[in-house]
């Protein structure tokens, strides 16, 4: 039996597009133990340093050795995490009248401000 006719109130003609959680188109975050990077590199030393440098940063890696002859390095999505620039935090800046952060007793809008 369908709900039309003992529903009180207007049905929601939407309820089939509304998605529930938080975040549930989130993007992967690279690096992590659930998303690996991949790495490929020409010797095995060399995949000893790129190993030292994913420990280092604190990441995940799936690193393959490729021995072929003309075979390229593909680090790439090491690089790009490696050189992202911290954010950059500005101290605040006192309010008028609170006091003076240079030491003397006096409100900072007469002081320093």
């Amino acid at each position: 039996m369908s709900d039309k006719f003992f529903f009180k109130g207007r049905q929601d003609a939407r309820q089939s597009h509304i998605k529930y959680g938080y975040e549930t188109k989130a993007r992967p975050i690279a690096g992590s133990k659930k998303h690996p990077l991949t790495l490929v590199v020409t010797s095995e030393a060399r995949k000893h340093e790129v190993a030292l440098l994913v420990a280092d940063a604190e990441l995940f890696a799936n690193i393959t050795v490729d021995t072929n002859e003309g075979a390229e390095e593909s680090i790439a999505e090491l690089n790009a995490i490696m050189s992202k620039t911290a954010p950059v935090t500005i101290e605040k800046v006192p309010a008028r009248n609170e006091p003076c952060p240079c030491g003397s007793t006096k409100k900072y809008k007469k002081c320093c401000g």
